[in-house]
């Protein structure tokens, strides 16, 4: 058969048809209504995300929550509410972050409802599809080629039934079931069919016990989450030592009132808290999702956006991919004086002896009906180990014979004349199907030699249109493509040649291929286009690119690609490909449509890019704010500022701004060492705007006296401080746009209003007294511009990312 879609999941029969050969018809109506009314019913629900109490949870249950929460109530106790402003700021973020994940939420959940196989069991004699959760304690399910197991059962029927276990056992080799013998949920078949009864449902099967989803198997390493983690367990080392000292200063200190001190140092220890940084991150991810459900993407989970932004190898399964689908016959050439009758004949009986029949073998079904009823008394179903599939009939005399269909280049030795024919159709981009006479019965196992082969049929493969449009966008954005297929290698090549992608011409044959990793890392580094893979081969080979250090996407739709899929850093499969592809893949293209790739790739790399713009500005105020803290505590002199000081800083040179920056477009490549590349610039950020802004108040502690002396200060400190992270937020909004320019201009013109508005003046406390301290800040606050822009060269120059 088709060497790369034989085993794709095909539709199951509809309601109504009759039962399969084995003649057994299943539980009653009224044996599933009585099971249901038991509760032996497969209520295990399938959640494509987190449930709504997980998210409300995740969301206002948090270590700085709870800080912050405390700090609240102290203020609400010794202060005016103006100083109580981050609390609800807080209180605000944590209901958006909510609202959001509750839209992604729903969004993810209906996609996987559209996206949803339903298992065939039959009732009544007849086969119908229901939902998984409706399977009930006996009920019987059939299952063919790529279907997954979704219950624990025995085997009633079998057909050649060979069954994968590898996602649950780790045991690669495909194993041939029997009746009688046990199939565990979340196995699959690779070939022939069957039908087996369930005997345990719900949590109790073996599947549910390890997880609730086939996705547990590959959780997406997120660098992003764990960079974001990490950077909280430093903020906590540094912010516990600084708060401490802080409020032992407050309370050691002489001449100052006590709601004072206390709001002070509470207005020290709020913004060491970077408690934006979390939330922009699960609002960027979420609204990701919700963009990319626009385009019938299912993101299974969420880090699986930014880890195909991450990758820089695709590997590509050309047919559902490069291809459609669908094929049609164009020729058929019949070989060593064949009868073209009996050809056509034994074509038309074979398509009609699969009950599952794929895409070569529909196009041949349309093109050769069966017309002769030829009576099949024994079937070899397709696998990609074999290559081919076959069928032995009675004809209306009696007479047997025994027929294989399947890839010419496995079926006929080498040597043999009709390899040149076959090979030039290939390299026109055609598909080649060898049907022979076997010399032998099916069920031995040298029926692939000794063939005489009768006939090739043509087909020709239709080439998806926007696939090489999206090829490019990959070469454009140096992201490797390899074309891995079970296909004819010069086959493969030819189309890959018709889509432009650069090296078709040097084509693979993988059965050439060296077992070892190394060797063979270096044969996929220096070629592009790989032919005759079999299942296993695909997975040792993400494995071997991977050993060279690159992230590996993987796509595909059928079930040879399972294991290469889970083993990937990224599985991506198609929403028309076989159930078990979907169960493992972390994204689904439920539209089919490769050209839906640059949009997962350019969602990540805006959620990474933007995220890592914000994360700086967040802890260049952590850094400063643990800066100011110790500086205090060293001078024992007051705190510079009051909480309703901070939450205005915060909210127009971070809160708002990053807010913004986080949902941007932003196409730049994602790099590694997250961590790293925020810390080297907030850093050095965060010291020049601690030290820019303690010079200040120690000169205003200088220049101002009298009973309002302290107001004055903290209001010069606050316009150094402002202008210093106004600087900061410039630089990261690099390169301008016109709404970039816009934004930042908003945000200086907003605490502008605030110093001339008498209002906002008495609300915040700020009121610049004379004129020799303001410009003094001002000019402070200039020359620590001018060393941000010297730090940000020399942190560029000296660790290039």
């Amino acid at each position: 058969m088709d060497t790369d879609v034989d085993e794709r999941d095909q539709p199951s029969p509809p309601g109504g048809t009759p039962p399969s050969p084995g003649g057994h018809d299943g539980l009653t109506t009224a044996q599933v209504a009585e099971r249901v009314a038991r509760g032996e019913v497969n209520d295990v629900p399938v959640r494509s995300s987190r449930s709504t109490a997980d998210i409300v949870r995740a969301n206002v249950f948090t270590r700085f929550n709870a800080i912050i929460g405390v700090l609240f109530l102290v203020i609400l106790v010794v202060g005016p509410i103006q100083d109580g402003l981050f609390g609800f700021v807080i209180i605000a973020n944590t209901a958006i972050g909510i609202f959001q994940e509750l839209r992604a939420k729903k969004t993810l959940d209906s996609l996987a409802v559209i996206g949803e196989v339903k298992p065939t069991v039959r009732r009544d004699g007849a086969a119908a599809e229901i939902h998984a959760s409706e399977i009930v304690l006996g009920d019987l399910v059939e299952l063919g080629p790529g279907d997954k197991a979704v219950v624990d059962g025995e085997v009633l029927e079998a057909d050649n039934f060979e069954v994968d276990e590898s996602l649950l056992t780790g045991e690669a080799d495909p194993v041939l079931k029997k009746p009688g013998d046990r199939i565990l949920s979340g196995s699959f078949v690779v070939a022939g069919g069957g039908a087996f009864t369930a005997t345990k449902v719900g949590r109790e099967a073996y599947a549910v016990q390890l997880a609730e989803e086939a996705s547990r198997f590959t959780l997406v390493h997120s660098e992003l989450r764990t960079g974001i983690s990490q950077i909280l367990k430093y903020v906590t080392y540094m912010m516990v030592p600084a708060a401490i000292g802080l409020i032992l200063s407050s309370l050691l200190a002489d001449n100052q009132d006590s709601s004072e001190a206390v709001r002070r140092t509470v207005a020290g220890i709020v913004p060491m808290v970077p408690e934006g940084l979390v939330l922009l991150t699960s609002v960027a991810f979420a609204i990701g999702v919700i963009r990319l459900g626009r385009q019938q993407c299912l993101v299974q989970e969420l880090p699986a956006i930014e880890g195909l932004a991450r990758v820089d190898v695709v590997c590509l399964d050309k047919t559902g991919t490069l291809t459609e689908g669908g094929m049609d016959v164009t020729d058929l050439r019949l070989l060593d004086g064949a009868d073209e009758a009996e050809v056509k004949r034994v074509l038309g009986a074979l398509g009609e002896s699969d009950p599952r029949p794929n895409a070569s073998l529909r196009a041949i079904i349309d093109e050769y009906p069966d017309t002769e009823q030829l009576r099949c008394t024994e079937s070899l179903p397709f696998s990609s180990a074999r290559k081919y599939s076959g069928a032995a009939f009675n004809d209306a005399v009696g007479e047997s014979s025994a027929w294989l269909l399947g890839a010419p280049d496995v079926l006929l030795p080498d040597g043999d004349p009709n390899l040149a024919l076959i090979d030039d159709l290939n390299s026109q981009g055609l598909r080649v199907l060898l049907l022979a006479r076997a010399a032998t019965e099916l069920s031995d196992p040298a029926v692939g030699e000794g063939l005489k082969p009768a006939a090739m049929v043509v087909l020709e493969q239709r080439l998806r249109p926007d696939a090489a449009i999206t090829l490019q966008y990959f070469a454009d954005e140096r992201v490797k493509t390899k074309i891995i297929s079970g296909d004819n290698a010069v086959s493969v090549g030819a189309v890959a040649a018709k889509l432009g992608l650069p090296g078709a011409d040097r084509t693979v044959d993988a059965r050439t291929l060296p077992a070892d990793r190394d060797e063979m890392a270096k044969i996929l580094e220096e070629n592009t286009v790989f032919g005759r893979v079999s299942p296993q081969q695909k997975r040792d080979m993400v494995a071997a690119l991977q050993s060279r250090g690159h992230d590996v996407a993987m796509t595909g739709d059928g079930v040879n690609d399972v294991l290469a899929l889970k083993d990937a850093d990224i599985g991506v499969s198609m929403g028309s490909g076989s159930e078990a592809t979907r169960a493992v893949a972390q994204i689904v293209l439920l539209n089919n449509s490769f050209a839906t790739l640059p949009s997962v790739v350019a969602e990540g790399r805006r959620v990474i890019g933007n995220i890592e713009r914000v994360a700086t500005l967040f802890l260049t105020k952590t850094v400063y704010s643990v800066l100011l803290a110790l500086l205090v505590v060293i001078t024992q002199v007051p705190y510079p500022f009051l909480p309703r000081h901070l939450t205005l800083l915060s909210t127009l040179t971070i809160g708002v701004p990053a807010f913004f920056l986080a949902l941007a477009p932003n196409r730049e490549r994602a790099k590694p060492h997250f961590v790293r590349r925020v810390m080297k610039y907030s850093i050095p950020a965060g010291l020049i705007a601690g030290v820019a802004t303690f010079s200040t108040y120690l000169l205003a502690r200088v220049h101002y006296e009298g009973p309002n002396a302290l107001d004055a200060e903290t209001s010069a400190a606050t316009l150094t401080l402002f202008l210093v992270a106004m600087w900061v937020l410039a630089i990261i909004a690099r390169p301008y746009t016109w709404w970039r320019v816009l934004l930042v201009g908003a945000m200086g013109l907003g605490f502008v209003i605030v110093l001339v508005t008498p209002f906002l003046q008495h609300f915040f406390e700020l009121q610049l007294v004379g004129t020799t301290m303001p410009w003094a800040a001002a000019a402070i606050a200039a020359v620590a511009a001018v060393l941000l822009e010297v730090a940000w060269k020399v942190v560029a120059r000296r660790y290039p990312d």
